[in-house]
Order: structure tokens, then C-alpha cells, then sequence
């Protein structure tokens, strides 16, 4: 009866692992282990370079796919108030703004780097026969929200560094005090930079997924060649 009960466990690991198995492809010559190595290195080299890239000055300011302006409720009111010559106050919001998105997205790596530590060998097995951006979808559809809640605090914090929490609140505060003024504007501004932040490092891992599915030099591991280089033949 015991050894019957030890076994149990053992009989069912081992069903499992066959079920796995027999989803890849006759021939595919990897093994599940090797396709769930293969995919989160390569999310890991794609938050890595996703990150050095936003992660300098100008990162995100001198960048016109990523560069941030005023939050939308804040931009209905821009013209007003540079016509009240307010301009100067405002480009100082903007860039401070940057230069803390840009601070911020250093902090993202070991973040992101828990969130691939979890990506089960099913998923990773599917992800490798998906299209070239299979690996960020999956990733973004499982984590965005664990990421936003750890990353607003790190993007709080460097927006108080660099004064933007600030710049942007005399903006909106200033607007909130003329007499004129009825629907007042919520100077909250971190959720928005988070989401905006994590939408750029996002973009930049599918950016470099599609890279090492496509370009055999952007596989700068064996694992990564060996997994994407068999994905790239259809198997």
C-alpha cells in the first residue's frame, strides 16, 4: 500500500512528461527543456538590449517613436497655457519627464527578469511555433500587471529625482486656479509615465524577438541558435 502511494506521484510525473513530449514535432530535434531555455533567453536579450536602449539621455526625449509629452488631459490645455506664456515651464515639464522615464527603465531588468524565470516549458513550446513576436505577446498578456505594480514605484521615485512630479503639478495647479477654469485637471502623473514606460520596453523586446527569429547573427547563444534556427525551418 505505501509503495503504491510513493509511486503514484512518480507515474503521473512521468504521463505528463510524455503528453509534453508528444507535442513536439517528429524530428524537431530539441527537447522541451531546450525550447523553454531557448525562449527566455531570448526575452532575456530582448529586455536587455530593450533596456540599454531607453536607458541613456535621450533615450526616450530624443526619440520620436517613445519621446513622452503631457499626460492627454494635460495636452487639452497645452496651447492655452503657452499662449499665457507659460511655454518655458511646460518644455521643462516634458523633458524632466524623459529624463525620469529614461532613469526609471534601468530598474527593469531584474523585474522583468523574475517574469521569465516563470514561463512553463508548455508555454515556451507553443511560443517557439508562434509568429515572430509569440514570445512578447505571451509575456505582456501574463505580466503587464505584476510589471506596473512593481515599476510604479521606481517611476515615482525617479520622477520626484529629477523635479517632474514638480514641474508638471505648478502646470496643473496653475490652471486650476484661474477663475475661468471649471473642469479641474488631476496632476497625478506617474501611472501615466509607467504605462507609457512599459509599453516602450515591451515594443523593444518584440523589436529584438523578431530580430533573432529572422537574423541568424542576433541568436548570440547556442541555445538561441539551436531552437530558433529549427523554429526558422517550420520544422
Amino acid at each position: 500500500m505505501t509503495k503504491t502511494f510513493l509511486l503514484a506521484p512518480f507515474l503521473m510525473l512521468f504521463v505528463t512528461s510524455c503528453d509534453t513530449l508528444s507535442k513536439l514535432p517528429t524530428g524537431i530535434g530539441i527537447s522541451e527543456q531546450e525550447a523553454a531555455l531557448g525562449i527566455r533567453d531570448a526575452l532575456d536579450q530582448g529586455v536587455g538590449r530593450g533596456v540599454n536602449f531607453l536607458n541613456k539621455p535621450d533615450g526616450f526625449f530624443g526619440n520620436q517613436t517613445y519621446k513622452l509629452f503631457l499626460p492627454p488631459d494635460a495636452q487639452k490645455i497645452e496651447k492655452t497655457l503657452r499662449d499665457l506664456g507659460m511655454g518655458g515651464m511646460i518644455d521643462k515639464a516634458i523633458l524632466q519627464i524623459n529624463r525620469a522615464a529614461e532613469d526609471a527603465v534601468g530598474f527593469a531588468r531584474s523585474i522583468f527578469a523574475d517574469a521569465i524565470r516563470e514561463i512553463t516549458i508548455t508555454d515556451a513550446l507553443n511560443i517557439v511555433k508562434g509568429p515572430k513576436d509569440a514570445a512578447t505577446q505571451y509575456f505582456r498578456q501574463k505580466t503587464t500587471d505584476k510589471l506596473v505594480a512593481a515599476f510604479s514605484p521606481i517611476i515615482k521615485s525617479s520622477l520626484d529625482k529629477f523635479q517632474a512630479t514638480k514641474y508638471y503639478a505648478d502646470i496643473i495647479n496653475t490652471y486650476n486656479r484661474f477663475p475661468t477654469t471649471i473642469n479641474k485637471i488631476n496632476p497625478d502623473l506617474p501611472s501615466y509615465v509607467v504605462s507609457k514606460s512599459v509599453e516602450a520596453l515591451f515594443d523593444q523586446i518584440a523589436k529584438e524577438e523578431a530580430n533573432i527569429r529572422e537574423n541568424p547573427v542576433a541568436r548570440t547563444t547556442e541555445i538561441l541558435k539551436k531552437v530558433f534556427g529549427y523554429a526558422a525551418r517550420g520544422f
